[in-house]
Protein backbone atom coordinates (compact mmCIF):
# COMPACT_ATOMS: atom_id res chain seq x y z
CA UNK A 1 0.00 0.00 0.00
CA UNK A 2 1.14 3.54 -0.73
CA UNK A 3 -0.65 6.79 0.06
CA UNK A 4 0.28 9.24 -2.68
CA UNK A 5 -1.48 12.47 -1.71
CA UNK A 6 -3.77 14.07 0.81
CA UNK A 7 -6.21 16.69 -0.34
CA UNK A 8 -8.25 18.75 2.12
CA UNK A 9 -11.65 19.89 0.88
CA UNK A 10 -12.71 23.38 1.90
CA UNK A 11 -16.28 24.62 1.63
CA UNK A 12 -16.71 27.78 -0.45
CA UNK A 13 -19.77 29.86 -1.22
CA UNK A 14 -18.65 32.40 -3.83
CA UNK A 15 -16.52 31.58 -6.86
CA UNK A 16 -15.28 35.15 -7.34
CA UNK A 17 -14.14 35.48 -3.73
CA UNK A 18 -12.49 32.05 -3.83
CA UNK A 19 -10.54 32.94 -6.99
CA UNK A 20 -9.46 36.33 -5.60
CA UNK A 21 -8.19 34.72 -2.39
CA UNK A 22 -6.62 31.47 -3.59
CA UNK A 23 -5.48 32.31 -7.12
CA UNK A 24 -4.82 36.04 -7.13
CA UNK A 25 -3.52 36.49 -3.58
CA UNK A 26 -2.04 33.13 -2.53
CA UNK A 27 -0.78 32.16 -6.00
CA UNK A 28 -2.49 28.80 -6.46
CA UNK A 29 -3.16 27.44 -9.96
CA UNK A 30 -6.33 25.67 -11.06
CA UNK A 31 -5.93 21.91 -11.63
CA UNK A 32 -9.52 21.33 -12.71
CA UNK A 33 -13.04 22.72 -12.47
CA UNK A 34 -16.20 20.61 -12.41
CA UNK A 35 -19.93 21.36 -12.53
CA UNK A 36 -22.60 18.75 -13.11
CA UNK A 37 -24.36 21.22 -15.44
CA UNK A 38 -24.24 24.97 -16.17
CA UNK A 39 -25.29 26.87 -13.07
CA UNK A 40 -24.50 23.95 -10.76
CA UNK A 41 -22.16 24.46 -7.79
CA UNK A 42 -18.44 24.56 -8.59
CA UNK A 43 -15.99 21.89 -7.43
CA UNK A 44 -12.45 23.07 -8.14
CA UNK A 45 -9.00 21.60 -7.54
CA UNK A 46 -6.14 24.02 -6.94
CA UNK A 47 -2.43 23.53 -6.32
CA UNK A 48 0.64 25.42 -5.26
CA UNK A 49 3.79 23.34 -5.04
CA UNK A 50 3.02 20.25 -2.98
CA UNK A 51 -0.16 21.70 -1.51
CA UNK A 52 -3.35 20.51 -3.21
CA UNK A 53 -6.78 21.73 -2.09
CA UNK A 54 -10.28 21.13 -3.35
CA UNK A 55 -12.85 23.91 -3.01
CA UNK A 56 -16.49 22.88 -3.06
CA UNK A 57 -19.68 24.90 -3.31
CA UNK A 58 -21.72 21.71 -2.81
CA UNK A 59 -23.96 21.60 0.26
CA UNK A 60 -22.69 18.90 2.58
CA UNK A 61 -19.09 18.99 1.33
CA UNK A 62 -16.74 19.97 4.13
CA UNK A 63 -17.42 22.25 7.07
CA UNK A 64 -16.78 25.99 6.94
CA UNK A 65 -14.15 26.98 9.47
CA UNK A 66 -11.77 24.07 8.88
CA UNK A 67 -8.00 24.38 9.38
CA UNK A 68 -5.19 22.87 7.33
CA UNK A 69 -1.69 22.86 8.83
CA UNK A 70 0.92 23.22 6.08
CA UNK A 71 4.50 22.24 6.91
CA UNK A 72 6.88 23.96 4.53
CA UNK A 73 10.27 25.51 3.93
CA UNK A 74 10.85 29.23 3.33
CA UNK A 75 7.71 30.35 5.15
CA UNK A 76 9.16 33.86 5.48
CA UNK A 77 9.59 34.11 1.69
CA UNK A 78 5.98 33.01 1.11
CA UNK A 79 4.78 35.54 3.68
CA UNK A 80 6.75 38.35 1.99
CA UNK A 81 5.42 37.31 -1.44
CA UNK A 82 1.76 37.39 -0.51
CA UNK A 83 2.08 40.53 1.60
CA UNK A 84 3.48 42.31 -1.49
CA UNK A 85 0.14 41.70 -3.26
CA UNK A 86 -2.91 43.70 -2.27
CA UNK A 87 -5.61 41.88 -0.35
CA UNK A 88 -7.46 44.11 2.09
CA UNK A 89 -9.23 41.41 4.09
CA UNK A 90 -6.21 39.50 5.36
CA UNK A 91 -2.83 40.85 6.47
CA UNK A 92 -1.27 38.11 8.64
CA UNK A 93 1.86 38.62 10.68
CA UNK A 94 4.66 36.11 11.18
CA UNK A 95 4.70 34.49 14.59
CA UNK A 96 7.45 32.56 16.35
CA UNK A 97 5.42 29.66 17.76
CA UNK A 98 6.69 26.58 19.65
CA UNK A 99 6.28 24.50 16.46
CA UNK A 100 8.16 27.02 14.28
CA UNK A 101 7.85 30.24 12.34
CA UNK A 102 4.22 30.47 11.27
CA UNK A 103 1.48 32.59 9.80
CA UNK A 104 -2.18 31.92 9.21
CA UNK A 105 -4.58 33.13 6.54
CA UNK A 106 -8.36 32.92 6.71
CA UNK A 107 -10.32 32.56 3.48
CA UNK A 108 -13.61 34.41 2.87
CA UNK A 109 -15.53 31.34 4.12
CA UNK A 110 -13.79 30.99 7.49
CA UNK A 111 -11.34 28.24 6.47
CA UNK A 112 -7.77 28.60 7.70
CA UNK A 113 -4.41 27.72 6.20
CA UNK A 114 -1.68 27.65 8.82
CA UNK A 115 1.78 27.75 7.19
CA UNK A 116 4.70 26.70 9.42
CA UNK A 117 8.41 26.05 9.14
CA UNK A 118 10.18 24.10 11.89
CA UNK A 119 12.97 25.96 13.65
CA UNK A 120 16.51 24.71 13.11
CA UNK A 121 18.13 23.26 16.17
Amino acid sequence: MQITETCPIFRSFDEGKARAFYLDWLGFKVQFEHRFHPGAPLYMGIQRGGLVLHLSEHHGDATPGSITFVRMRAVKALHEEIMARPYANNRPGLEDAPWGLTFEVIDPFGNRLRFAEAQEG
